[in-house]
């Protein structure tokens, strides 16, 4: 990663996508210019009483424009993500980032990839699903409402997995990938823990080369927590403990070097 920046960012544009789900393009001088696929930003709410930062994953990077854009689920007012949703166009926000290390895109170039996305852990795929270079099969996992299918579908061939069953596979993504009898030799994840667990569990079964991307963890995103550390195989240079902190050492990492 070339830095990181802390800018007044100017809204583009902002918009209801699915319920609760909003869309957030955002004008930066630097960020997108950096930014890879699974790398977040760090936002700050313009409440003076709020001294940390809300982490939220990058969708998509527009660098010609100079452009990102955030997919994010408003959870409520203490999250900061219900002021996040009240912007318009034309107001600004401070945002500090590209933060943590992303995809590895190399890994994945010219095999056949699976790119799984459950629930707000969606978002991040998308962007990685239009620069990895490969054969890809896009799992996306839903409780009921979809959100980024159009996209997703200019990108690669999409199998959508839904907990009511009102699109697709009924289950989960892993009941989608068996389903539809998909193979993959590597695998980029990114979603909430029980799904990432699966998806470390058939790697090893299948003996296949695993990315997972823990963003759910993170709280503040910048360190200063420790809300989010996760059991690693190696120790943490920070603590010197077999622990990293998904803010700072990852959020994406080999499945092999975390304990979920």
């Amino acid at each position: 990663m070339a830095g990181k920046y802390k800018e007044s960012v100017t809204v583009v544009s902002q918009e209801s996508i699915a319920e609760e789900i909003y869309s957030l393009w955002l004008q930066t001088a630097d960020i997108a210019e950096h930014a890879v696929p699974g790398q977040f930003i760090s936002m700050y709410t313009n409440d003076g009483s709020r001294l940390l930062p809300r982490p939220i994953s990058i969708c998509e990077i527009d660098r010609a424009k100079g452009q990102l854009r955030v997919v994010y689920r408003v959870t409520g007012p203490d999250t900061g993500t219900e002021q996040f949703a009240a912007l318009k166009q034309g107001e600004t926000i401070e945002v500090l980032g590209p933060l943590g290390n992303g995809f590895p895109l190399e890994a994945g170039k010219g095999r056949k990839a699976f790119l799984i996305g459950g629930g707000i852990g969606v978002p991040p795929i998308l962007e990685l699903a239009k620069q990895l270079d490969a054969e890809k099969q896009i799992v996306v996992g839903y409780r009921d409402t979809q959100f980024l299918l159009d996209e997703f579908g200019q990108n690669g061939a999409v199998f959508v997995a839904t907990e009511d069953g009102s699109a697709g596979t009924k289950g989960n993504v892993m009941d989608a990938v068996a389903a539809n009898e998909l193979t993959a030799d590597i695998i980029y994840a990114c979603g909430p823990t029980p799904m990432l667990r699966a998806i470390k569990a058939y790697a090893q079964e299948h003996d296949i080369e695993c990315y997972l991307s823990l963003e759910e963890k993170m709280a503040c995103g910048v360190g200063a927590c420790l809300g989010c550390v996760c059991q690693s195989r190696d120790k943490d240079a920070h603590s010197n403990v077999h622990n990293k902190r998904v803010c700072k050492d990852g959020p994406v990492f080999l499945a092999t070097e975390v304990e979920l």
